[in-house]
């Protein structure tokens, strides 16, 4: 990260989610070599950097959700002008869940030069330590807050086959999962991990019934949150013979058995030729 470079370099880094020797030695360099430093909160910025031991010389700014947008102008400048600009945030992976991808989807609008420092992140912590099948999974952010958006959000993941790793605050936390329960059924296995790499961490493996209760009967669940919910298990296509009398029921209100076979069977994701012979046999 030499500041000698006449190129200027926006430069994301994942940081500790917790424990500070988590830290990258690439990291550590950056801190002390940056010409600009990004923070979601400065004040955290400066407890990592003392933990580390490491001195932060260049400028530091204060870069959290509510000022991203009038941030942006000038750290493209910066980078303009040559200067090497760090982003960092609380803990974890600038962008994910967390202010970055707006600044670098300008910097590369530009043909700016942008790099990543990878490191922990929260989300794949939580899918390794779930001990649920993650070899496909996908991430939803922090869930919705109101009740009503929260439970039509759960129902688009009825039938999700993917892991679903997602943030939750811990007050909300006993909402959500009684939400899960009533939308995905109190089988649906999950995992919820709370302060991860800290010195309280915790992973709690079960049915979403047995979670929800454990959280409703905490007085108070604290630190960061992660859930990971189990892929929904497969369901089997049903026979065609069962699905004749739906044709039948479309024929009869008018459609041709052509458009109806094929209707049903796109639907059902059934052979629409096999559906077909079975609406003419039953005939």
């Amino acid at each position: 990260m030499s500041r000698e470079s006449r190129d200027g370099l926006l430069v994301l880094a994942a940081t500790p989610l917790g424990d500070a020797k988590d830290a990258s030695a690439r990291l550590i360099d950056a801190l002390a070599t940056a010409d600009v430093v990004a923070a979601e909160d400065t004040r955290r910025l400066r407890w990592l950097a003392a933990a580390l031991g490491v001195t932060v010389s260049g400028r530091v700014i204060s870069h959290y959700d509510a000022v991203e947008a009038a941030r942006l102008p000038g750290l493209l400048e910066d980078v303009r002008a040559g200067r090497t600009v760090l982003v960092v945030t609380d803990a974890g992976m600038p962008a994910v869940s967390d202010p970055g991808y707006r600044l670098v989807a300008a910097a590369a609008a530009e043909g700016l030069p942008v790099t990543c420092l990878p490191g922990p992140s929260a989300v794949t912590t939580a899918l390794v330590l779930s001990g649920l099948p993650v070899e496909r999974f996908c991430f939803e952010g922090f869930a919705p807050r109101r009740g009503g958006e929260r439970r039509r959000w759960l129902e688009t993941l009825v039938a999700e086959p993917r892991a679903v790793v997602f943030f939750e605050s811990p007050h909300r936390l006993a909402e959500t999962l009684a939400d899960a329960v009533d939308v995905l059924g109190a089988e649906r296995a999950a995992a919820v991990c709370r302060e991860l790499t800290k010195t309280h961490e915790e992973v709690l493996r079960g049915p979403l019934s047995e979670l929800a209760a454990w959280a409703e009967e905490k007085d108070r669940v604290r630190g960061e949150i992660t859930v990971v919910l189990a892929g929904a298990a497969p369901t089997a296509a049903p026979s065609v013979e069962s699905l004749v009398g739906a044709v039948e029921e479309r024929v009869a209100d008018g459609e041709r058995l052509k458009d109806a076979v094929a209707a049903v069977a796109t639907a059902a994701g059934v052979p629409k030729r096999e559906l077909y012979a079975a609406a003419l046999a039953h005939r």
